[in-house]
């Protein structure tokens, strides 16, 4: 399926369950990774005409990578909290089935040699495993964790705690194609996850186009201290590669009066940072910690955290740095089991940790994520 067709869906689903006229929309914001062949052309303003609202909606499409949907959203909020609008849809979408040749290379630099020269990125599997190495991760620590990703979204499911943000995808006669995620493997095992073997050490062991050192050799060029990099990554321990939309609705508090909607949450703060762009994904704690810092808050005043699931050790080293309670991480499972479509996650997330916040009768969630190039970003949403 198109993905403007993927995110279209999730617009015309929108407007019927907040119930706003989509002609009153101000702009379609949407998050996309590629920005090329089908996810081109700016996604968000096609998705907006072929969701069949009005001609009058803009639309525009950003890249943060895995943090374009968080940004999508982010920069929704800063338009409507400037007074500038009133109304804004954010999201994104990813068809990473879709990507093909068009995906590029494993290098993030544009193919520029001096950007190379100074920043020899490498795929962000051996950036994972370059990390699960400097913390003394082993195998056995991220797929312990991917095992608890996987139980965790199977009781959800099971539970329906996806229901409420959840639609069915369909097809072009109106059936249903689709009415849940596939992508989980609920009853995995430490003992099946040990049978696979690592991802990325193919990968670490290649060298770039007019490059005589391998990707392993460059990140441990940057990172002596390694020693080595311990290849532990692989599918059952890193993010899925999905296909995905999502989309919010961002209001200022006088729309929702003059509309007499009733609003489920306000964003208190956003952020975003940048991080060392070698090992490239080790910035969700500073932006988390940017994100407290500019709403006030300490970590003990978050209720909830989302982390992404990029990798495992992503998201160990995470909850390690800021010292947090496991238990009230990824509560119901994160891309492990989910899948990460890379422009549509963030926004996923919110509306994930949002239905978990009123499930629970929680007042605050934060968001964070690592993204390409060395980046991370933050949310924290507040139940109103």
């Amino acid at each position: 399926m198109h993905p403007q067709e993927l995110l279209a869906q999730c617009l015309r689903a929108l407007a019927g369950r907040v119930g706003f006229d989509p002609a009153e929309v101000e702009d379609v914001v949407a998050g996309n990774g590629i920005f090329t062949g089908d996810h081109g052309d700016c996604v968000g303003r096609l998705s907006a005409l072929l969701a069949g609202w009005p001609q009058t909606v803009p639309g525009m499409t950003l890249n943060r990578f895995c943090g374009s949907g968080q940004q999508a959203v982010t920069i929704a909020a800063t338009g409507v909290a400037s007074g500038a609008q009133d109304l804004v849809v954010a999201g994104g979408v990813e068809s990473m089935s879709r990507w093909g040749l068009a995906a590029g290379s494993a290098t993030i630099d544009g193919h520029n040699p001096a950007l190379r020269e100074r920043f020899p990125t490498v795929p962000q599997g051996v950036s994972a495993d370059l990390i699960a190495t400097l913390a003394g991760l082993g195998r056995t620590d991220v797929d312990a964790y991917a095992v608890t990703s996987q139980d965790r979204a199977a009781r959800a499911i099971a539970e329906g705690r996806f229901d409420r943000g959840v639609i069915p995808v369909n097809g072009p006669g109106g059936g249903v194609l689709l009415d849940r995620d596939e992508h989980p493997r609920p009853g995995t095992t430490l003992e099946g996850l040990a049978r696979l073997r690592p991802a990325f050490a193919a990968a670490g062991a290649t060298r770039p186009d007019g490059e005589s050192r391998t990707y392993d050799e460059l990140a441990l060029a940057r990172y002596p201290r390694a020693g080595s990099v311990e290849h532990v990554h692989h599918a059952g321990n890193s993010s899925g590669v999905v296909d995905g939309a999502a989309a919010v609705v961002v209001a200022s508090g006088a729309w929702v009066k003059a509309n007499g909607v009733t609003p489920r949450a306000r964003i208190r703060a956003t952020a975003a940072v940048g991080s060392e762009p070698v090992i490239m994904l080790t910035a969700p704690a500073p932006a988390a910690r940017r994100c407290l810092a500019k709403a006030g808050m300490a970590v003990g005043d978050v209720d909830l955290w989302e982390i992404n699931e990029a990798f495992a050790a992503v998201a160990l080293t995470t909850i390690d740095d800021l010292g947090l309670d496991p238990d009230r991480v990824n509560v119901n499972g994160g891309a492990i089991a989910l899948g990460h479509p890379i422009g549509a996650t963030g926004a996923m997330l919110l509306g994930t940790i949002l239905d978990e916040l009123e499930r629970q009768d929680l007042t605050a969630g934060l968001v964070t994520m690592c993204t390409g190039g060395g980046m991370g970003t933050a949310t924290i949403i507040e139940r109103v």
